[in-house]
């Protein structure tokens, strides 16, 4: 299951979690750069349990590149499908947990969780002689505050069938819960860390993330995000839109949200529409200067009629106002 996007948008511009995923982009970059020595980059700089417990390891680290390395560990990725699968679920998920706490306490909630599901992967490969690098752990307690807050926000995932992709929307709930249950799985079945993956840091860094996510609730916010977060001008470009339609009307309704920048300017939009068992895909151009209410036609996308043609779609605009 790949996901695509959520259906609940963000208020305003993600600017702490925009600026984490640059700054893992920078350190991959940086981690590439070092060619044939970037073993010893990712050595130095990431978790290895046996810096801390073995004293044989140890005692070649000062115990400032110890603890940096708690925090180092957690923008270093083993590959660009690592990177970007990572750096995915962080833009899917984040923006939303952003909003909710606020762009400062955001960054700590964020560090936090990261430097938890280190600690736990720590504990549970106390000897280890091998460098765990990855957002995963951090994002995995993003996802716990994420299946909190937002149960009842829908997933549009991807599930690849042979070579026909079938778009299907997911509970939150659902897909966070399952993605949980399988990471329980794979940690159980076996070291914690088999072919690479801390399972326990994920498992760690999600029940942190819920438990983080209920103090941070309880701390008050000191007004700095918003003056940090300007509205957002751009509503996601791509959207799930509902559809419904008369018992015997092929033409389908349904509601674009846009935003009062993209409505003064135009948009292109690529919407999702239930359809049968799974979702169809299509292209919108929003015009300039469409107003509040107003509805777009596209013609011969609905559902068919008794004499072979097509009934119509009709979005109606709906101006966000934030």
């Amino acid at each position: 299951m790949i996901p695509i996007r959520d259906t609940t948008p963000s208020k305003s511009v993600p600017i702490v979690n925009n600026t984490i995923i640059g700054i893992n982009v920078v350190f991959f970059l940086v981690q590439l750069a070092h060619g044939q020595a970037q073993d010893h980059f990712v050595y130095l700089y990431g978790l290895v349990p046996a810096k801390f417990t073995v004293p044989q390891v140890s005692a070649y680290f000062s115990l400032g590149q110890k603890i940096l390395s708690l925090f180092t560990f957690m923008f270093l990725h083993g590959g660009f499908i690592h990177l970007i699968g990572n750096m995915w679920s962080l833009f899917i998920f984040g923006d939303n947990v952003e909003d909710r706490l606020g762009s400062a306490r955001y960054i700590v909630f964020y560090l936090l969780c990261g430097l938890a599901s280190g600690l736990i992967h720590l504990l549970f490969n106390a000897h280890s002689n091998i460098p765990t690098i990855g957002a995963s752990g951090a994002i995995a307690g993003v996802m716990g505050a994420y299946f909190i807050l937002y149960p009842g926000s829908r997933i549009l995932t991807l599930i690849p069938i042979v070579f026909i992709p079938w778009f299907v929307e997911i509970p939150a709930f659902f897909f966070l819960g399952l993605w949980f249950v399988l990471q329980l799985f794979n940690a159980a079945g076996s070291s914690g860390q088999a072919g690479g993956i801390a399972w326990w840091a994920h498992i760690g860094g999600f029940v942190c993330g819920i438990l983080f996510l209920k103090l941070f609730d309880r701390i008050p916010s000191a007004g700095i995000s918003q003056r940090m977060r300007p509205e957002r001008k751009h509503s996601h470009r791509f959207q799930v839109v509902k559809t419904n339609r008369g018992r015997e009307e092929a033409n389908l309704y349904g509601t674009l949200i846009i935003t009062q920048y993209e409505a003064l300017v135009g948009a292109r939009k690529l919407i999702t529409v239930p359809w049968g068992i799974q979702n169809r895909l299509f292209n919108v151009i929003v015009p300039q200067g469409i107003e509040d209410g107003q509805v777009l036609r596209l013609k011969g996308i609905g559902r068919p009629r008794g004499d072979g043609t097509r009934g119509d779609m009709m979005l109606k605009i709906k101006i966000q106002h934030v």
